[in-house]
């Protein structure tokens, strides 16, 4: 289609941005490293990582992954929270020739075995809380170079040893574990910091990460992003928010709020990689989700931007502490993820005076596709704009772009856009259209200005806090529980997390029980997976040729 969008650009946003910028995600690493050297770029528990320290660490730690023996694009994964490690391995990742396999640390066993097996990841960089899980399927999977970091590794000598001895002794977060040959993360650096570091040339076409999501097969799939992806993508965001970052006093740091987990591929992008990019400081937030001392942290910042999910946004401005921090530099806040719900927009600009502007993207484009102009004062409902050089378009089920006012799959074409699902051509192709469009398998419309807005979902997904959710895998999961005959997963509106899981159930051994079901599912899916709602039926709906009519399990 005509993109007629381009006329509702904020002055000063281009219509494209030029991605030749950098041939890698590594040499907009080299560059920040020596442009921003002495500046902070994380604060974390007190202590503040500049640049320097990120470039000197992550140096030393790329030139121990090398030792490892490890060939040019092999898998790494990364499986921790917000903590100064994680940034250091991602850069040291991609600085050593590797691919970076971002793993959420909530993973059961069941869920890592897959995606380390699927990914083929050789080594883990994994915080020592979740090596238990490793441990449970280490003998299953390719990965057995494992290096194991603690909270406090980046703290400092005495600061890192008191907040690992509470981690471990007073809140007991560390189970027991026991893995061949892992090496302790500060014993990693300090062997690199002895050896070389053997250049790597690293081009736009080259893989850059791995970012698994939901499979309707009931498995997730690696969405391949090359480095131009992601460079794409960091130049992209840059643009679209230089009418807010202006607000920001001239010589001031930009500090971004880094409350979203960085091994999604919105805090990758958002917080890691753009503020790289800008040389910002981002405040890692460990947990979110404990809003007391995400409150308590922010207290003590004066910060300009925060990217969140609409839950986040909601949770804290209901807090009864969101009134200790300062939000008066607040410039930028971007939602993602979700959608961003009208009430929680309305209460966000009434306490901080800044608008929820709220953006689109998948992890298949990098992940942002379309934002609302950043200068707006009122929610709209709708997804916003292509960001520069992204076309946008609404395809029937044939493929064919529907006429003006009729609603149709949003498809995505820019540079962003992935290259594919890892070792997946079948499932490449379902998605890619011949022209390179990405068919998202959301229903949109699109007005006479050019700004989109979600009206449905074609496939059966179900997005929690940002989270996809496929009801094929909860339902593999479920079924393979002794007593049931049959399930069916579907998502609901749910006032916290936009939508939530239920799941409806044949027994075929009447003694299964609700709290059986919540069991399971606790031992094999990650918290955001789990059913909120487990109802039990005599039978399911069906079509005459026997596929659930999950439609009619929603009510």
């Amino acid at each position: 289609m005509e993109k007629i969008w381009l006329k509702q650009y904020p002055a000063g946003v281009p219509a494209e941005v030029s991605v030749e910028l950098y041939p890698s995600l590594v040499a907009l690493l080299e560059e920040s490293f020596g442009k921003y050297r002495e500046l902070p770029a994380y604060k974390f528990m007190g202590r503040t990582v500049s640049f320097r320290e990120v470039d000197e660490v992550s140096r030393a730690f790329a030139a121990y992954l090398q030792s490892l023996g490890l060939a040019r694009g092999d898998r790494v994964a990364i499986m921790m929270p917000n903590v100064p490690q994680y940034p250091v391995a991602v850069a040291a990742i991609l600085r050593a020739g590797y691919v970076i396999v971002n793993v959420n640390p909530l993973y059961t066993p069941r869920e890592l075995e897959h995606q380390l097996k699927d990914s083929g990841a050789k080594a883990i960089i994994i915080l020592e809380t979740f090596a238990a899980t490793l441990q449970k399927v280490y003998d299953a999977v390719p990965t057995k170079k494992v290096i194991v970091a603690a909270m406090g590794d980046m703290l400092g000598l005495l600061k890192g040893a008191i907040v690992n001895h509470v981690v471990r002794k007073v809140k007991k977060m560390v189970p027991a574990w026991d893995i061949p040959g892992a090496v302790r993360f500060p014993d990693a650096v300090a062997r690199g910091r002895n050896k070389p570091l053997a250049p790597t040339k690293v081009g736009p076409d080259d893989i850059a990460v791995l970012q698994y999501t939901g499979g309707t097969t009931g498995v997730s799939k690696g969405a391949i992003l090359l480095h131009r992806n992601l460079v794409a993508n960091v130049l992209q965001s840059e643009a679209w928010y230089q009418p807010a970052l202006k607000k920001i006093p001239a010589g001031e740091q930009i500090v971004t709020v880094c409350a979203l987990p960085l091994y999604h591929i919105f805090g990758f992008t958002a917080n890691m990689m753009l503020s790289m990019r800008m040389g910002g400081c981002n405040i890692l937030i460990p947990n979110a989700r404990d809003f007391p001392s995400t409150l308590k942290e922010l207290s003590k910042h004066r910060f300009h931007s925060f990217p969140a999910v609409n839950t986040l946004f909601n949770a804290l401005a209901n807090h009864p502490d969101f009134g200790t921090v300062d939000w008066s530099h607040l410039k930028i806040s971007v939602g993602g993820g979700m959608a961003v719900q009208h009430a929680t927009a309305k209460l966000w600009l009434e306490k901080t005076g800044c608008p929820i502007c709220e953006g689109y993207g998948l992890s298949e484009t990098s992940p942002s596709a379309t934002c609302n102009p950043v200068d707006t004062d009122a929610y709209s409902g709708a997804i916003g704009l292509p960001l520069p050089s992204t076309d946008v378009c609404l395809l029937d089920d044939e493929g064919r772009e529907v006429p003006p006012g009729v609603a149709g799959e949003i498809a995505i074409k820019g540079p962003q856009v992935m290259a594919g699902y890892w070792q997946r051509p079948d499932e490449t192709a379902k998605v890619m259209t011949v022209d390179g469009f990405f068919r998202t398998g959301d229903v949109g419309l699109v007005d006479e200005r050019g700004y989109f807005r979600i009206v449905d979902r074609k496939k059966d997904m179900i997005l929690v806090s940002g989270f996809n959710v496929y009801p094929n895998e909860v339902e593999d999961v479920i079924t393979q529980m002794p007593g049931v005959l049959e399930c069916a997963a579907v998502g609901v509106p749910d006032a916290k997390a936009g939508e939530a899981v239920k799941v409806v159930i044949v027994k075929k051994d009447p003694a299964v029980s609700e709290a059986d079901v919540r069991a399971f599912c606790e031992a094999n899916l990650t918290g955001y997976k789990r059913p909120k709602i487990v109802e039990f039926r005599s039978d399911l709906p069906k079509t005459p040729v026997g596929k659930i009519l999950r439609r009619e399990l929603r009510t």
